[in-house]
């Protein structure tokens, strides 16, 4: 896999953002790692006001492409979250080309109009499968992109490997069944404590990751995504990928 697919998710650095580091803070750091692609997560802001424009400076200086992870929902109550927007806005106040939310409560009805509105703003928007019954299941992931696909609605899929886990079915089924959706990929691996997963590296776990890899499109990114310790746990994740075909 080409560094040129890697992208490296902020929860990596789960423990660093909580102790008081900032995103912008380390994004010359994550240069100094060897990646040119970075996923911004909207909950870890301290001040977004203040950090928002460091950011778009600091990607624009390292020569950076921004991913943004936001943790909503597209629908509420069936309605379009009047929130979408606003996150769009900070998105393109950062140079992100690339906007990450969940389905929610969707009921069948679109919204088409209001979906292609939001994409006009001219940053790619995608949803994942989450860990929950209503946004991360086979079903609930293929019935929504079945619609948008059919509306000529041009929303993205971003296949997340270790959440399948979370909600009790099966990362190489949903890898079959939705690889022709995926726009983008979040890598982890599941180990069990007490019966219960647990986000794990890349080979600390139980997920055969490689042939989930195959399956699934050689030509969009691929995030890492999981909380690590160690810088090295991180560079054990790229070489990883970076083996890989």
């Amino acid at each position: 896999m080409t560094n040129e697919r890697l992208v490296l998710n902020f929860l990596v650095f789960a423990d660093r953002v909580a102790n008081g580091e900032l995103q912008a803070d380390l994004l010359q750091e994550i240069a100094d790692l060897g990646f040119t692609q970075v996923e911004i997560r909207r909950e870890y802001f301290k001040n977004i006001e203040e950090e928002l424009p460091v950011i778009e400076s600091e990607a624009k200086r390292l020569n950076m492409q921004l991913f943004y992870s936001v943790p909503d929902e597209v629908y509420i109550s069936g309605e379009i979250n009047p929130k979408l927007e606003q996150y769009l806005v900070e998105a393109k106040r950062m140079g992100v080309k690339h906007i990450k939310w969940n389905i929610g409560d969707f009921n069948g009805e679109l919204h088409g109009n209001q979906l292609k509105t939001l994409l006009e703003q001219g940053v790619e928007i995608s949803i994942e499968n989450d860990q929950t019954q209503i946004s991360g299941t086979v079903n609930a992931i293929a019935t929504y992109m079945k619609a948008v696909k059919q509306a000529g609605i041009d929303i993205g899929y971003v296949y997340d490997l270790g959440n399948w886990r979370f909600v009790g079915e099966d990362e190489v089924e949903a890898a079959e069944l939705l690889k022709d959706y995926v726009h983008y990929i979040h890598v982890k691996d599941v180990r069990y404590e007490d019966k219960e997963p647990q986000a794990a590296g890349l080979d600390h776990g139980e997920i055969d990751w490689r042939k989930v890899l195959q399956i699934l499109p050689q030509d969009v990114p691929v995030a890492i995504e999981y909380p690590t310790t160690t810088n090295a746990e991180i560079l054990e994740a790229k070489e990883l990928l970076e083996g890989e075909k």
